[in-house]
């Protein structure tokens, strides 16, 4: 009902105290859900059960998932779901820029968040329909900033540069956990891969603001975190999300501990002593979560 909290289970646990959130909203969250459906659009904030929708939804925030629903990589944390590149919803929608950007232009957004899948079954990972996409929402919107959540497009670097020349405001790549987790938690991918996107973007367009985002909660230590906070300052990035990751459904990693939110003050000042512009670190942080107030803030320090 209106107003109760979520009391989502993660595994056979009841969630902490700290991570039991009022679900209210509903009339917000079924129009936007509505209207998405008649542009054939997708936003991660469904697609990853995001804690935090219904409250976004209402602020009239939503972070577009492009490229379709479909991902062609099999992350141990994500509940978007997965596919063979044969099928046919694989194939690119080509009017899904301009639906976004007539998506975003509707509803007034002034942050307009971009995100995909992963698309390795194409060429360019997606990177031109990616860039499109940011060109036609910057020409409806022209006064609107937005910012991009990207793959790591295979480490293939024309494909990041593809990207950035689009001229979004702010280029988001999230290394999602620590580095000897990765082989669980993201096993198509590799650490140093991601690292080198977030190099790449610091070099070759330094006016545009960086940033990347972990979940605690797998197994990590607290020392694996200051050492992937060093490795992101050492990066070029400005701005960093900590967020709890939570079990989305029970095919996906179960949570190994409940970060308290003193733990994740914790974080937040290791990461600013290393001098980001902006750590935003709290139980209910995801990469996109108040993002615009997040790099707002980043912008002024």
């Amino acid at each position: 009902m209106p107003g109760d909290l979520v009391h989502i289970r993660t595994g056979h646990t009841r969630l902490p105290h700290w991570l039991r959130k009022p679900e209210t909203h509903f009339e917000s969250v079924q129009y936007l859900k509505r209207y998405l459906r008649r542009l054939n659009l997708n936003t991660v904030c469904e697609s990853a059960r995001c804690p935090n929708m219904h409250e976004c939804f209402h602020r009239g925030a939503a972070t577009f998932m492009i490229l379709g629903n479909l991902c062609t990589r099999g992350c141990g944390f994500c509940s978007v779901p997965k596919g063979s590149a044969a099928k046919r919803e694989f194939v690119l929608d080509p009017s899904e820029p301009a639906n976004v950007a007539r998506m975003a232009e509707a509803m007034r957004l002034r942050y307009v968040v971009i995100t995909s899948v992963n698309r390795d079954d194409l060429p360019d990972g997606g990177s031109r329909h990616f860039a499109e996409t940011v060109r036609q929402v910057r020409r409806a919107l022209p006064e609107a900033q937005v910012e991009v959540l990207t793959p790591d497009f295979c480490g293939d670097l024309e494909s990041v540069r593809r990207v950035l020349d689009a001229s979004p405001h702010v280029f988001n790549h999230n290394m999602e956990t620590v580095a000897p987790l990765y082989r669980k938690v993201r096993p198509q991918a590799r650490y140093e891969q991601s690292l080198a996107v977030l190099r790449y973007a610091a070099k070759h367009n330094p006016a545009i603001l960086r940033k990347s985002g972990l979940m605690v909660g797998l197994g990590e230590t607290a020392g694996q975190v200051h050492e992937l906070l060093r490795d992101l300052n050492e990066a070029g990035v400005d701005v960093v999300t900590i967020g709890q990751y939570l079990q989305p459904t029970r095919r996906n990693l179960p949570v190994v501990e409940f970060v308290t939110p003193e733990e994740f003050d914790d974080y937040r000042d290791y990461g600013l002593s290393l001098g980001f512009k902006m750590v935003f670190s709290g139980p209910f942080v995801r990469s996109s979560y108040m993002a615009d107030l997040v790099n707002t803030r980043a912008r002024e320090c």
